[in-house]
């Protein structure tokens, strides 16, 4: 797959991955306004790295965006080679709805049709961490 952000400063290469997942956590609605939709892999190759900025908020990972235009990249889970890239970077992937996390955090305001299995918080990071 190959993907870029808004004003095409950063192009991001990985394998298919057609497997999108919601994430409804505070920390992606606070960043997107809503519901983040990523897609996870394993491993990337960017251009012009110098264009991507990051940006950490949890002791876990990081938010990776471009300096320029501000699109949402992906978020590093840091000590892995895990990346979950925002879905928008790709034009031409016909992703599906796999699961949600988070979802004892979604907001009120809107709902997926999709029937996704979901996790809680403290199930996703305790997946993640191994904790």
């Amino acid at each position: 797959m190959k993907g870029q952000c808004l004003c095409k400063a950063v192009t991001i290469e990985t394998a298919d991955n057609q497997e999108l997942h919601a994430c409804h956590c505070n920390n992606c609605r606070t960043w997107g306004g809503s519901a983040g939709f990523t897609t996870m892999v394993q491993g990337i190759k960017t251009d012009n790295a110098d264009n991507i900025a990051s940006f950490q908020l949890v002791e876990w990972g990081t938010r990776n965006f471009c300096k320029t235009c501000g699109t949402h990249l992906y978020f590093h889970q840091l000590g892995t080679d895990n990346y979950y890239l925002s879905a928008g970077l790709f034009d031409d992937v016909k992703f599906e709805l796999k699961s949600q996390i988070f979802i004892d955090k979604k907001a009120c305001y809107y709902e997926l049709a999709n029937d996704t299995p979901k996790l809680t918080e403290a199930e996703f990071i305790a997946m993640v961490t191994g904790q």
